[in-house]
């Protein structure tokens, strides 16, 4: 019944967003929302949303705990795979930004940057969607292999 629910939500604040804004903004959120609740259902516990660092400088769209691992998610949505598989769509510029975002997180809450993992969650606006996770998708900078 719960799931019911959320999924009722999702959906009503998905076409709420559709209304109000861009076609691709609202895709953007609709993936998140179907990947962090992706997520817990796995056992990560969703902390934070669209995490921006005060001075600026890139975004985190989820942020999670898995056990004492940080994680650190970029979640990319489309309509289709036809220009490929969305997780393939970070560049340098988009790691670095994510990267900025993620440091200033962790510092902020005390976190080692040794316990920190970055993943992506991969969404393709189907029906019904096709959610992939890929744990440890970015390797950081600084950090010990």
């Amino acid at each position: 019944m719960i799931r019911w629910l959320l999924r009722l939500s999702d959906a009503a604040r998905h076409l709420a967003r559709a209304r109000r804004g861009p076609a691709d903004q609202a895709a953007g959120r609709r993936g998140e929302d179907l990947a962090h609740r992706y997520l817990e259902r796995r056992g990560l516990r969703v902390v934070g949303r669209n995490y921006r660092p005060p001075g600026g400088g890139g975004e985190v769209d989820l942020v999670a705990w898995e056990g004492d691992t940080l994680v650190f998610v970029e979640v990319k949505a489309r309509h289709t795979d036809a220009s490929g598989a969305p997780e393939r769509n970070i560049g340098e510029a988009k790691r670095v930004a994510l990267q900025r975002a993620a440091r200033a997180y962790a510092r902020r809450a005390g976190v080692d940057w040794e316990r920190v993992r970055f993943d992506v969650v991969s969404v393709l606006l189907t029906q019904p969607p096709d959610i992939r996770h890929v744990r440890d998708a970015i390797r950081p900078s600084g950090k010990r292999k």
